[in-house]
This record gives structure tokens, sequence and C-alpha cells, in this order.
């Protein structure tokens, strides 16, 4: 029945916690057709208007582009230094550009700049053909690693955004690809970046979000604007260790997109709040049955601790720790946990795992510790 009973409570709390998981939102006005509020670190949605309606998304499509070449630079594949050259195919894209003409050199550096400050559709192209070969292997990569982050509205055609039968995705997933490209924390040295030049100051870059010159704590990350998608943004922003992914996706004009991601994240950092709490001091654990009578406990990372500012209260610890252990035991073998409670519900939980290993006594093992001893070794 006490298993039972876990079993259920442990459901519950993980359904709390789901990013499909939201709060109603009271007295947030959004205009657009389809939004989403998610905090960044647990993925918990703290808002949503047909967050899963499946959608166009313009040049928010970039954002996976810029997931992936972050993921080739970190590999080594590519560095900022690179010298690409611009395919035929990159040059003829048309919408938002540089205007690359084909053969022309630029580095990855200002071929990332391009793309996000100025969302250049060309630059992005230019990208995807030198990390996988081809724009065609490069959306792959992108559908596939939509999967892995469980995208499962999502369906990429190309890797700019420019408006293409069955290229699709949800305000959710939007969020979801984010929440992975804010991870790299360099994305910022370009988000963050009002104006910049390419071709050796000949060519200007104006950021198409607004938002990083008049909101206070914005990071990021991505507009888009097409005649199907409408306009959109994924914002990004951060304040006392709260951060906040807002998407608005299909607003009737730009000025619409940014009041509304405005809106959603003003919601955030007025109603909620998040606190890591410090690990415990813990003992050592008496192990039946071993070499050694007892074995050190080492608590996991302390937690990110989301709540409503008005629940917040003080965030109380208890430590349970199993009675009976009995060697062997292994280091990294769960001994207890920490459960983390605020107003008498249960917010957070953490394993407490032991700190090395404990050998099973046995004839020999005992004969072989008796003889060290008496030898001093």
């Amino acid at each position: 029945m006490k298993k039972t009973v876990a079993f259920m409570l442990a459901l519950l709390l993980a359904a709390l916690y789901l990013p499909g998981f939201a709060a109603r939102g009271e007295g947030v006005e959004v205009s657009a057709p389809a939004a989403v509020l998610m905090e960044a670190g647990t993925g918990r949605v703290l808002f949503e208007k047909n967050a899963h309606e499946v959608r166009p998304c313009a040049s928010i499509t970039k954002v996976m582009t810029l997931c992936l070449t972050f993921d080739a630079l970190e590999s080594g594949q590519l560095s900022l230094s690179d010298q690409l050259s611009a395919s035929a195919h990159a040059a003829s894209m048309g919408g938002s550009d540089i205007w690359l003409k084909e053969g022309e050199l630029m580095s990855v550096d200002d071929l990332i700049k391009a793309t996000v400050i100025m969302s250049a559709n060309d630059a992005a192209v230019v990208l995807a053909e030198n990390v996988a070969g081809s724009e065609e292997a490069f959306v792959a990569r992108m559908n596939e690693r939509a999967g892995e982050l469980g995208m499962e509205e999502t369906v990429f055609k190309n890797c700019n955004g420019l408006d293409e039968e069955g290229h699709v995705t949800s305000a959710y997933d939007v969020a979801l690809m984010s929440r992975e490209l804010i991870r790299h924390e360099k994305i910022t040295d370009y988000t963050l970046t009002w104006i910049d030049y390419v071709r050796d100051g000949a060519t200007q870059l104006v950021n198409t979000n607004k938002l990083i010159r008049s909101y206070k704590g914005i990071t990021g990350l991505k507009t888009g604007t097409t005649s199907q998608a409408g306009s959109c943004i994924t914002a990004t922003a951060e304040r006392n260790g709260l951060r906040l992914i807002a998407v608005v996706l299909g607003a009737g004009s730009t000025d619409d997109r940014f009041k509304d991601a405005a809106a959603l994240l003003d919601y955030g950092f007025g109603g909620w709040s998040v606190t890591v709490p410090e690990s415990p001091q813990l003992p050592d654990v008496p192990v039946k049955g071993g070499m050694e009578e007892t074995v050190g406990a080492v608590a996991g990372e302390s937690p990110e601790i989301l709540m409503e500012s008005a629940a917040m209260g003080e965030i109380e610890e208890s430590v349970s720790i199993n009675p009976d252990i009995k060697a062997p035991v292994k280091k990294g073998d769960v001994i207890g946990r920490i459960t983390y409670s605020a107003g008498g519900e249960t917010v957070a939980q953490v394993d407490i795992t032991a700190a090395g290993d404990v050998e099973k006594i046995s004839f020999s093992s005992a004969f072989t510790y008796l003889l060290h001893s008496f030898l001093g070794l």
C-alpha cells in the first residue's frame, strides 16, 4: 500500500514539472494566435495559448540551424575563423540576406553574425552546406535533432525559414529548440549585438530584435516574418536567476510580436521565482557486512526550484538515509534522498549516493586486511 501511494505521489509530482504543465496566466493578454512562456532551467511551461498548434515560423527556423552550427564549433568541425565559400544555391536565396555572390568567402563568425543579427537566409545556407555537405543533408539533421528534443509538431523543409509547404512547427517546439540553443553561452555575443559589420565594414547589420534595446534582462533570441507565418519571435531573458523563453507565432505586426513577448516575460518575472538550496552536510553512513564500517555520502546537484512568487516561502529539507545498507556498495549507489518542500508540498528531490566502494567481508578479504594491518602495510 505504501509503495502504491508513493508511486502515485511521484506521478503527481512529475506531472507538475512536465514541460507541458501550464499555469493559467491570469491577466496576460496575447494578441497572437499562438504563444508559450517556458522557464528555461526546468522546461516548465508557465503560460500557453495554442502552444501545440502547427504553424509556420519563418526565420525562427534559424534557431535550429544555429544549434547545429554551434555543435559543429564545439566538436571542432568548424572554427570561427574558417573562411567558407558561398555556393550558387546559397547565393540564390531571396528574402532577408546579405547579397552573397557565388564563390564569395566569409568567415564562420561573420556568417553567424549575419544569420543572427540580420536573419540572412543566404548566410544560413552557407553554414548549413558546410556543416552537412548540402542543405538537404543539413535539413535531415535538423529534423533528427528535433526528434531528439521532443519537438513532435515540427517538420523542417529548409534551414532558413522561407515559406515552403509542410515547413511547420509549434510555439512549444520553438521553446524547446530555443532552450537548446541558449545552452551555448556564446550565442549571446551575437543576439545582444545591436549593430555590427561584415565585409571589412562595408555591410552593416542591424538586429531585428528590438527588445534588446528596450527590455530589461533580455538575452535574445530570434525574430521571423513571412507572409504565411506572420510576425514571430522567440525572446529570452534572465533576471535574478530566472531564465525565461517567450515564443509568439503569427502576430499581426512586428509591434504586436514585441508587445506580446514583453507581456509574457513581464508575467513570468512578476509571478515566478527560482531558488537553488544549499546542499546539506552529510555524515558517513553505516554499512553492514563490509570491510569498512561506513561509507561517505554525497548529495546530487542542488535543484533549481521554480515556484510562484506569491507561494514562495521558506524551503525545508529532509534527509532520508537507507537504514539497512549492506555490502558490497559501489560508488554512485543510491543510498538515500533529500526532499525539499514548501508549504507542505514536495517541490524537488535529490538522490544521495555512496562516495566510494565498500567490499563485502569474506575470509580472504578479512585475512588480507589482518595481514596488512600486522605488517603495517
